[in-house]
């Protein structure tokens, strides 16, 4: 079999494993699209190629997804590196994500946080600060979900263990989130 049919095979059995996701992808979907309708904001979050996923997804609101429409208010943590920088230098990088929190979240907001293996500290701290200062939370997990498990409002655990297969699920996931809530947004 050759690499491409081996990874083809891989992220299909990936995707048919999808499914039992679509109820809390769905309320996922309700509590993003009731915060946007309420005048509040999404916040996304993650590392590495997650970082690239939240500041894709902030871009998917703020400019537009498949209609044209008016923006909504949708920010990425991961997109300024003179405050990361600042904040994992001056306290730590555990920290990154959290501060920002702290900073912009407010009652109603809602975090978004994308992660393949569930195992990064700073994501954890980030939905620790948010249910303090009352922001909803959504996580995308994979491998399992690690030890951020269990720490947000709502999950939605990928299965699979190849980072790049749960990469391209997550991204599935995202943009029919973005579908749904697209749906229900007023254009003007």
């Amino acid at each position: 079999m050759s690499q491409f049919q081996s990874s083809l095979h891989s992220l299909q059995e990936v995707l048919q494993a999808l499914p039992p996701l679509q109820a809390d992808l769905e309320k996922a979907a309700a509590m993003a699209g009731d915060a946007l309708l309420a005048g509040n904001k999404l916040m996304f979050c993650g590392n590495g190629g997650s970082a690239s996923d939240s500041a894709h997804l902030a871009t998917e609101f703020t400019c537009r997804f498949k209609e044209d429409r008016r923006p909504y208010p949708a920010m990425a943590f991961t997109v300024d590196a003179g405050l990361l920088t600042a904040i994992g230098n001056d306290y730590e990088f555990t920290e990154v994500f959290a501060r920002q929190v702290a900073a912009f979240g407010k009652p109603g907001d809602v975090l978004i946080v994308i992660t393949t293996s569930g195992k990064s500290r700073n994501i954890l701290a980030a939905l620790e600060e948010a249910r303090r200062h009352g922001v909803k939370t959504i996580a995308f997990l994979g491998k399992g979900g690690g030890f951020t498990k269990g720490a947000a409002d709502i999950e939605l655990l990928v299965p699979g263990i190849e980072t790049a297969r749960i990469q391209e699920a997550q991204q599935f996931l995202l943009h029919v989130l973005c579908e749904i809530v697209e749906e229900r947004l007023p254009r003007e």
